[in-house]
């Protein structure tokens, strides 16, 4: 994940839970501490985060409409689930990790 892609994905996941996200909000999802984290956070957006964060956020990414759903986390489209309940729990899915994201962020 680059800085620019951390950057966008900020903006997507303020997007997907209705409010925009500040750089301590998303330090805080990193797992950064209070003190300094948001200029940490500042400094990936310009030079990415790294590799074991970057792993976290596309996990986390999975809240917004923008990312797809990664492939170990899609048990969606298995042949056991039929084709007209396959959007709805897609949507289920990413409501419950926005849940996922507000909760971190508490």
């Amino acid at each position: 994940m680059t800085g620019p892609e951390l950057k966008k994905l900020r903006e997507h996941l303020g997007e997907a839970l209705g409010r925009s996200l500040t750089a301590a909000d998303m330090a805080k999802l990193c797992g950064l501490p209070a003190a300094g984290g948001a200029e940490k956070l500042r400094k990936w957006e310009v030079t990415g985060p790294t590799p074991k964060v970057a792993a976290l956020l596309r996990v986390l990414a999975m809240a917004s409409e923008h990312y797809p759903i990664l492939e170990k986390f899609d048990v969606f489209d298995r042949h056991d689930v039929p084709v007209k309940d396959r959007a709805a729990r897609r949507q289920a899915f990413r409501e419950q990790m926005r849940d996922d994201v507000r909760k971190r962020l508490d």
